[in-house]
């Protein structure tokens, strides 16, 4: 499928629609119990029942509305159904706090795993979108690098020691924030070594 236009507000508000749906649902029915089949359901079991098939749409017209999906966006999708189906078949929320190790975890390996064979994927990715030096993609691939395996210990330092919802806080919120100030902190770096003449 060819590329069609591609909306940079429609694509973040299908990214993030899901998430905060998700948090909107837990919050409402914190400390309510679903009773099916005589099996309760806590809060986050009901949010995560209704997250999975929200990414499942929002992916399908992002691809619709973009004509192409990028590998990052399946595999968090994959990731999102493998997880959420365990989470709600087996009534165990453990699953779905996990996801976001396991994702952060590939993503720092991918990159880490692209620099000692000396490809940068980051830069293939991104590259036509932030046109840049060489050395400017190797250095802000260590930091990301660094930086999800950062994210991927404390997610799983939060929902091992917190309690449900301080974790479903820290994923709606912590997460997204801390990916934010990573992003601002490389400015000086795209500075530095971006070829602005290329945008």
């Amino acid at each position: 499928m060819s590329e069609k236009n591609n909306s940079p507000l429609l694509s973040s508000l299908l990214e993030i629609g899901p998430v905060i749906i998700f948090f909107a649902v837990f919050i409402w029915r914190k400390g309510e119990v679903m009773v099916i089949g005589g099996v309760e359901y806590s809060s986050l079991i009901q949010a995560t029942a209704i997250f999975v098939p929200l990414m499942i749409a929002s992916t399908f017209i992002g691809w619709l509305v973009n004509g192409h999906l990028s590998k990052v966006q399946v595999l968090t999708l994959v990731l999102v159904i493998f997880f959420g189906a365990l989470t709600v078949l087996l009534n165990d929320e453990r699953f779905f706090k996990m996801k976001p190790t396991l994702i952060y975890v590939l993503f720092g390996a991918a990159i880490t795993y692209g620099q000692m064979r000396g490809k940068g994927y980051l830069q293939a990715l991104l590259g036509e979108r932030i046109p840049m030096e060489d050395i400017g993609w190797q250095l802000i691939s260590r930091r990301l690098a660094i930086f999800f395996f950062a994210l991927a210990a404390l997610n799983e330092i939060i929902w091992r020691t917190q309690s449900s919802e301080t974790w479903v806080y820290f994923k709606t919120f912590g997460l997204t924030s801390a990916v934010f100030i990573f992003m601002i902190l490389q400015y000086p770096i795209l500075k530095k070594y971006g070829r602005m003449d290329g945008l």
